[in-house]
């Protein structure tokens, strides 16, 4: 297996076709990851969300990270890493354009919505849950692909 760095735009494919990873933030140093599905466009995530953990804590301490990969086999792979700010998108007229953009780019995902629904029903709110959009502004990328080649264990063999 041969593992190389992955190209901006390389990254950028990744993250439209997948529109599935796992943000994680953190707040008093603990962190916490959750599976997100999020639009994609250069230099921004788009994501949905009812108010739980996840966005209080985004509230608290903007900074966060987010995680995809998309695995074919056990030597045919890619990950990319994201650093971000996040940002909510308040349902106001200063946002409405933002968040068009954002469910535009969310409805190419067949359930965008179920995780943050769910995760309201879960929570038992007496009242609908206020669907919360947000942005998460992309501050630094990198990616890694693998592919079939030179095994590593022959690889490591010939060192030792």
């Amino acid at each position: 297996m041969v593992i190389d760095r992955m190209k901006p735009p390389e990254c950028e494919e990744l993250l439209a076709r997948v529109g599935f990873g796992r943000l994680a933030c953190a707040r008093d140093n603990q962190p916490y990851i959750v599976p997100i599905y999020f639009g994609h466009q250069p230099n921004y995530l788009f994501g949905f969300a009812t108010f739980g953990q996840k966005i209080e804590w985004m509230r608290s301490n903007s900074l966060v990270c987010v995680q995809t990969d998309e695995v074919l086999g056990p030597d045919n792979w890619a990950s990319v890493i994201i650093l971000g700010r996040y940002e909510e998108l308040p349902d106001t007229a200063e946002y409405s354009q933002w968040r068009r953009r954002a469910q535009s780019l969310l409805e190419r995902r067949s359930l965008w919505w179920e995780a943050g629904y769910a995760a309201s029903q879960v929570r038992s709110q007496p009242n609908p849950a206020a669907p919360i959009f947000y942005c998460i502004h992309i501050q630094e990328m990198t990616g890694l692909h693998a592919s079939p080649g030179e095994k590593l264990v022959e690889k490591w063999r010939l060192k030792s």
